[in-house]
């Protein structure tokens, strides 16, 4: 018999671990969302992150996504602590040096207005003496905290990450802690 492939995107919120158990009691996917027993995540997302995660039972497909050639995009919305320079946002353009290697390049943009994300709960703590900049970061590699580290080493560190796409799939609407069915044909346009 021919197995069913199933293929999910969820919103995963802050402080939820991109896993199914865990021996310290955090809360994981299995807190939020009941999927079908063969199906995990491609790739991981940060306890402290949040935003689009995609889940699928198509083991081909999760290494085709997860392997470095095909240089899959993933864009996340940053909130940093400060204004970051040109010469800052050059940097992570040109990829910086984390951990002994340096990041392939990315795309980085200030967002002129914040997202509309729901709070955060807990929020990020408000400091009324330094600012901060929501940026609009793509990358292609997917390194353990890799974003974060990248702002830290420019000097501004991040105080909120959300995944909002990956390739083609965006996040949209979906609330933090809901999941969506989608099928193959939304996810084949990366394989091209």
């Amino acid at each position: 018999m021919k197995k069913s492939f199933k293929y999910f995107v969820a919103h995963k919120p802050f402080r939820v671990l991109t896993q199914f158990t865990d021996a310290v009691g955090r809360k994981t996917l299995t807190d939020l969302f009941t999927f079908p027993k063969d199906v995990y995540p491609v790739g991981r997302l940060d306890y402290d992150s949040e935003g689009l995660l995609l889940l699928t039972n198509d083991k081909a497909l999760t290494d085709k996504l997860l392997h470095p050639k095909h240089k899959l995009e993933k864009e996340y919305f940053v909130q940093v602590e400060g204004t970051p320079t040109e010469a800052a946002l050059t940097e992570l353009r040109g990829g910086v040096l984390i951990e002994n290697k340096k990041t392939l390049p990315a795309k980085v943009i200030i967002l002129n207005k914040p997202p509309q994300f729901e709070e955060r709960i807990p929020p990020i703590r408000f400091r009324k003496t330094i600012p901060t900049t929501w940026l609009g970061i793509t990358i292609i590699e997917g390194r353990n905290r890799q974003v974060r580290k990248m702002t830290a080493k420019v000097g501004y560190p991040t105080l909120r990450l959300v995944r909002i796409r990956i390739g083609n799939i965006h996040l949209g609407n979906l609330r933090p802690g809901k999941v969506r069915e989608i099928n193959f044909s939304e996810i084949k346009l990366w394989l091209i």
